[in-house]
């Protein structure tokens, strides 16, 4: 081990070099991006196009480029897909992300070598660089990181075979072999595709290993965890994995979670990292230990742009590059890659709370906050409003979806439906906490409950144990790139829900 802490400890040193650079020179480094994905791709189809050898700066970028989403780019990603290629791209691409989250509509992102290399890869040593720069006294390397991957499929077309599967199946399947050295369960059950299975397997391969890390998403690493607790017959992790020391998170908020893992974890001294990652890219990374919010990694072979989001679905929106923006508002995110995703509107909202060094919150999905009455509620509302009202009940949250319930001949209202670990010691004094502090968080919400005139205080029902994850079985949504829908307009998943528990 000592000769790979060595290694280690150089190629962390030359990546902070790296990260330091862009956090100085940000706008430099971003427009350098822009060019570089122009200049690689300018011979593609779509470079052609769009005249990529004639853009020389943003302003030509945005004029050239229209803004994209899934449908206009999926008649060339289904061609790629079937063997056609330098259609978005340069070079080969046979490897697809099956991007589902919570929409029942799949998407087939490309992934290219660059980007696995360039974004992903580099999103992975980023990650543990940056674990191991604020605890120098680390033991990170002595034991393996247990992640929680998906599966892929291969896809037979004639005689061109590509595949698709979830980005983190993707990525394991292709990890270099430094990385894999690292990396459990065996790759024969770290891929399979059966969830149920799979849980049991991971459960039972590692529950007598030296796991130090954990990556994977909240809701299902739980699942995991609970499977490891019950075949060990202990209550805390600490008593599997003493030397566990990190847990890098992401996919969902970890808010409504954090008291579980505290709990089943009994560990003070491990860490929680933070990353925001998805089927198009990686994104940001938890850099200060504490905080909230992550560093915008601004040299993956991506170039980042926003919109405001009351400007999201206009015909002409403003659209803006990083040096533009502003903190505490809203934008949707607008992506390039180097998988050819160009100017690509990845549907997500975010904001900034930093400018320098640049960092994000990421405050919800462009089609999953509540507006039935003029209250622009987004998840990261309601994930902070339930975490508040935990605090105070002394509660703790599995999971949990809202939606509105619409006038009649009186006011509209929402209703929650939660499922707790720990249910509150009084449910409506947890009500009155959860109402309050929405109040605080969001002044729409707070206009709208004035007097009851528009809106009365939230409906919460509370679930059996195993309601949510019931639920997604019956909908074939078992894995880690399915998540809980948390906020929706109309009510087709508390109506779907409800109904699946009676």
């Amino acid at each position: 081990m000592p000769i790979i802490n060595s290694i280690a400890s150089w190629l962390m040193k030359k990546r902070m070099h790296q990260i330091e650079l862009f956090v100085k020179y940000p706008h430099d480094v971003q427009e350098e991006w822009m060019l570089r994905l122009i200049q690689d791709a300018k011979d593609t189809e779509f470079g052609k196009r769009h005249h990529f050898s004639s853009i020389k700066d943003y302003s030509q970028f945005k004029r050239n480029i229209p803004l994209q989403d899934y449908e206009s780019l999926k008649p060339a990603i289904d061609l790629t897909r079937r063997g056609a290629q330098n259609l978005l791209w340069p070079g080969e691409i046979k490897w697809f992300a099956k991007s589902s989250g919570t929409t029942d509509k799949s998407k087939y992102i490309p992934v290219s070598n660059e980007s696995l290399d360039g974004c992903h890869y580099n999103a992975g040593r980023d990650m543990v660089t940056l674990h191991c720069i604020n605890n120098p006294e680390t033991l990170l390397f002595t034991g393996k990181n247990l992640a929680l991957g998906g599966s892929y499929k291969t896809d037979v077309f004639g005689n061109y075979n590509s595949f698709h599967g979830d980005v983190s199946a993707i990525i394991i399947q292709n990890l270099p072999m430094w990385a894999e050295f690292f990396r459990a369960p065996d790759v024969n059950i770290a891929l399979m595709d059966e969830w149920e299975s799979k849980i049991e397997k991971m459960a039972e391969s590692m529950m007598n290993e030296n796991v130090t890390s954990l990556a994977g998403v909240p809701s299902w690493m739980l699942v995991l965890l609970k499977k490891v607790l019950h075949f060990k017959k202990v209550k805390t992790i600490r008593e599997v994995w003493p030397n566990l020391e990190v847990y890098f998170h992401g996919g969902v908020n970890f808010a409504p979670y954090k008291e579980q893992f505290k709990q089943i974890f009994d560990n003070d001294k491990i860490n929680y990292i933070q990353m925001y990652s998805a089927s198009e890219g990686f994104f940001g990374i938890q850099d200060v230990k504490g905080n909230d919010d992550m560093l915008l990694m601004l040299d993956y072979g991506i170039f980042y742009e926003f919109i405001p989001i009351e400007d999201v679905g206009l015909e002409n929106p403003r659209v803006y590059n990083l040096s533009e923006v502003k903190t505490d508002v809203n934008y949707a995110i607008v992506i390039t890659t180097n998988a050819g995703l160009w100017r690509y509107q990845l549907g997500d909202t975010i904001q900034f709370t930093d400018l320098n060094p640049y960092r994000i919150i990421v405050s919800g999905r462009t089609k999953h906050f509540i507006n039935a009455f003029g209250e622009e509620v987004m998840v990261h509302n309601t994930d902070q409003a339930l975490l508040k009202a935990c605090q105070k009940t002394s509660a703790m949250v599995s999971d949990y979806t809202v939606a509105p319930v619409y006038m009649n001949e009186s006011s509209g209202s929402h209703e929650w439906l939660i499922e707790f670990e720990k249910e509150p010691d009084d449910l409506n004094s947890f009500i009155t906490e959860l109402d309050a502090s929405l109040k605080q968080l969001n002044s729409d919400y707070e206009a709208k409950r004035y007097n009851d005139y528009v809106l009365k205080s939230p409906l919460v029902k509370l679930l059996p144990k195993g309601s949510f994850y019931n639920w997604m079985k019956s909908q074939n949504r078992l894995g880690g790139q399915f998540k809980v829908p948390r906020l929706n307009n109309g009510r087709e998943y508390v109506e779907s829900i409800n109904k699946s528990i009676l």
